[in-house]
């Protein structure tokens, strides 16, 4: 069995989800295993346009899994946001996109925190007030 890892050497738009989406076609798994749905990536399959924010691009090739590993920090109402979208474009069902029981759960709480930590004064983080950090 072999396998490839893709790790990001620097923040921002590198390019990983492209590279990630690429291999995908050949692999039987593709799992996210950081971040948050902070951020974003735009992919082509099949003449289909689709942006994903925490589900791995893996879930638009039919013989792939998916997963959404432990490291990752998953917010439930943005990712049901994502999957009808997903389920727009391909048929998905519980065997091939999985979410693993120790993802970092966001809740409103989180959020809240964020936005707090944000408007303490002139220095600010940056953060995109989703609630990542805090979690």
């Amino acid at each position: 069995m072999q396998t490839v890892a893709i790790i990001g050497a620097q923040w921002g738009d590198e390019g990983k989800g492209k590279i990630t989406d690429m291999l995908a076609e050949k692999c039987d798994y593709v799992v996210r295993y950081q971040g948050g749905h902070n951020a974003g990536h735009t992919i082509w399959v099949s003449g289909k346009k689709t942006v994903l924010h925490v589900i791995p691009s893996g879930v638009l090739h039919s013989h792939c899994t998916s997963i959404i590993g432990h490291g990752v920090v998953f917010e439930p109402e943005n990712f049901l946001k994502e999957l009808n979208n997903v389920k727009s474009l391909t048929t998905i069902n519980h065997e091939r996109l999985k979410v693993s029981e120790n993802a970092t759960v966001i809740t409103s709480y989180h959020r809240l925190l964020d936005g707090a930590r944000e408007s303490q004064g002139p220095e600010k983080i940056g953060t995109t007030g989703k609630g990542i950090g805090p979690a």
